[in-house]
């Protein structure tokens, strides 16, 4: 190659280099900017929530104070759920710690958990499987500032902006319609909240006054938690006395004509499990009954067979993942059993 030629295409390689540098300088500053001055997005937003009554100047000064993390957007991508076998996030969850406290925190709030369960159809170990898996009983509500993961999300998510600008602007009218600074509360990366972990749309949905104090308050009011969780589920379909999975047997290669671990309401019936080679091992389950097939895959290569029946599918819906339900099931079933026992 000639030298002009070398020089040249030095040259024009330092160019693309500082191009692309300020392209990527700008990029940053753009994202760490939520003015709602200069950011036409922002501003249509805080614009259609002023409209609807709130004040402009504390819409304005919160997103003034929210700050881009980018951070927030590598969570996103790197979801347990997504990369752990049963048995690896099972160990997560199932711990003698957690199922002693789950047992104390049952003690504790028996009166509630038992209004609960007649209101809505809810088990207590249920409930409080769900706030021992979320948040170890209120121990660890989250580290993110929920203003800054929603602002992060609802701007700078390549493909989910839209739900998380809603989830924004539901969480700007919780906050300022109880008085409440959004800069001060703090969730998961995702902007879940509180002892139950509600996104800003749930709580908006399904948040109860469990206590009757006249708010609903699933920060601090472990009460106002228990009720709304039974709620969510009742909304969700919960059926009062079900069980919620049946232990199965099957081949060692999973059946190829057989979706497993779908969250999908049940669609498999038992008679086309037991022509696959998997029976149901406890329950009274009829020929037709449609159930959830799951496959729990181990370290050393086995599978679990499970049946997952509607309540397993309710429980999907507060997190849409097989793991999740399965860690929620088997910390109640281990609740239940210390406390049958006396712990």
């Amino acid at each position: 190659m000639p030298l002009r030629w070398r020089r040249e295409r030095r040259f024009s390689i330092s160019l693309l280099l500082v191009s692309l540098l300020g392209m990527a300088s700008a990029v940053a500053q753009a994202e760490e900017n939520f003015d709602p001055a200069t950011d036409p997005d922002v501003g249509a937003m805080l614009e259609g929530l002023s409209q609807q009554g709130l004040p402009r100047q504390k819409l304005e000064a919160a997103m003034q104070a929210a700050q881009y993390r980018p951070q927030v957007l590598k969570a996103m991508n790197h979801a347990a759920e997504r990369r752990l076998r049963w048995d690896e996030y099972r160990d997560i969850f199932i711990q003698p710690e957690r199922i002693r406290q789950g047992v104390a925190f049952l003690k504790s709030h028996h009166e509630a958990l038992a209004r609960a369960e007649k209101v809505y159809g809810v088990p207590p170990e249920i409930v409080v499987a769900i706030l021992g898996v979320e948040t170890q009983y209120g121990q660890h509500k989250g580290t993110h500032r929920v203003l800054d993961s929603l602002s992060t999300l609802a701007f700078h998510h390549p493909s989910r902006g839209t739900f998380f600008r809603g989830e924004l602007e539901a969480f700007l009218e919780i906050t300022l319609g109880q008085g409440v600074d959004p800069a001060t509360l703090y969730g998961s990366y995702a902007g879940a909240m509180g002892y139950p972990q509600f996104i800003p749309t749930s709580y908006q949905a399904y948040a109860v006054d469990f206590d009757f104090d006249g708010l609903k308050d699933l920060w601090n009011n472990p009460v106002d938690a228990i009720g709304s969780i039974a709620n969510y589920f009742g909304e969700h379909g919960w059926r009062r006395h079900q069980a919620v999975l049946v232990e199965a047997s099957g081949p060692e290669v999973l059946p190829s004509s057989i979706g497993f671990n779908r969250t999908e309401p049940p669609d498999t019936s038992v008679t086309t499990l037991e022509q696959a080679g998997i029976e149901p091992t406890a329950g009274r389950l009829q020929p037709g009954d449609k159930v959830v097939p799951l496959a729990l895959d181990f370290a050393d290569g086995h599978v679990r067979y499970v049946l997952g029946l509607d309540n397993f599918y309710v429980i999907t819906r507060y997190n849409h993942s097989h793991l999740y339900a399965m860690a929620v099931a088997t910390l109640a079933q281990r609740i239940q059993t210390a406390m049958s026992e006396g712990a």
